[in-house]
């Protein structure tokens, strides 16, 4: 029997509908959410997430500011920009669309964000808060990961969780909060030997390794959740995950598609993430 769809667009409209009610209650109290997007440069990818996450602003009611930059600009220039946004009371979340142009070191610019408004959760603040279990924004894309196995009715306690990729925005923050879970988890990368055997043995597998189809149907355990974080244009122009899908489904119990799984959870997560940061601004 074919492994049943993760359906991600549906899981993030239910999200953002929980952000929306949130929303309507801090503006109760005229508090209005507000998150601001920094965009630099022309790169069409990037132009695409910036207005699907303007988009989702306006559908839960969270006021976006949308900040343009030339892709020329100087690193002085972006931080001094990331600088009055964390001055401006009325912004609670600030989001720089990576990647950034080469004269831009992406680190620095990360750092420059408070981490009371990293709503990316990608600050060392936030991951360090993250990696001790405190209260911190969890990043979007391995927080929605992990509603989207949740929402199988899957027990991630005492699973094996294999998580394919070791990169500080997906593969780590991935198995950390799986751990936090109580699966026990095993980080394969391009270095991990009888890589195949590892995966076949996951309850839960996590495929973030940027590599169209990598993940092949030898490679999934019979009733697994598998969850596919990558995102490849191929050849055909279409976009195509790091999971053979119909290999893979095959052997599954649960599966997300690519596009239409992930990707629409992470931007959900940003929405509640933002929320949580006017909240604890305003001490409510």
């Amino acid at each position: 029997m074919k492994a049943k769809i993760i359906d991600g667009k549906a899981l993030a409209a239910a999200v953002k509908q929980e952000a929306a009610q949130q929303v309507a209650q801090l503006k109760g109290k005229g508090i209005t959410p507000c998150l601001a997007v920094v965009l630099v440069g022309e790169d069409p990818a990037s132009q695409v997430y910036v207005r699907g996450k303007i988009n989702d602003c306006a559908q839960c009611g969270i006021e976006s500011r949308s900040i343009r930059l030339p892709e020329d600009v100087t690193q002085a220039e972006l931080l001094a920009q990331v600088k009055q946004l964390a001055e401006d009371a009325s912004v609670h979340g600030i989001l720089v669309q990576l990647p950034l142009p080469a004269q831009i070191d992406e680190k620095t610019v990360i750092d420059a964000i408070p981490p009371e408004k990293d709503v990316d959760g990608f600050s060392p603040v936030n991951v360090g808060r993250m990696q001790i279990g405190e209260p911190c924004y969890l990043p979007c894309t391995p927080a929605g990961c992990i509603r989207m196995i949740e929402s199988t009715g899957m027990e991630i306690a005492g699973k094996h969780a294999v998580v394919i990729g070791r990169s500080n925005i997906v593969g780590k923050p991935a198995a950390m909060l799986l751990l936090a879970k109580n699966a026990t988890v095993t980080i394969c990368h391009s270095r991990t030997q009888n890589l195949k055997e590892l995966c076949a043995s996951a309850d839960i597998l996590v495929a973030a390794v940027g590599r169209a189809g990598f993940v092949t149907g030898e490679m999934v355990k019979p009733g697994a959740v598998v969850i596919d974080v990558g995102i490849n244009r191929g050849a055909d122009g279409k976009l195509h995950g790091d999971v053979d899908f119909d290999a893979a489904a095959d052997k599954a119990a649960w599966i997300t598609p690519v596009p239409g799984g992930v990707g629409p959870m992470t931007r959900a997560m940003l929405m509640l993430n933002t929320v949580e940061a006017a909240r604890r601004a305003a001490g409510v």
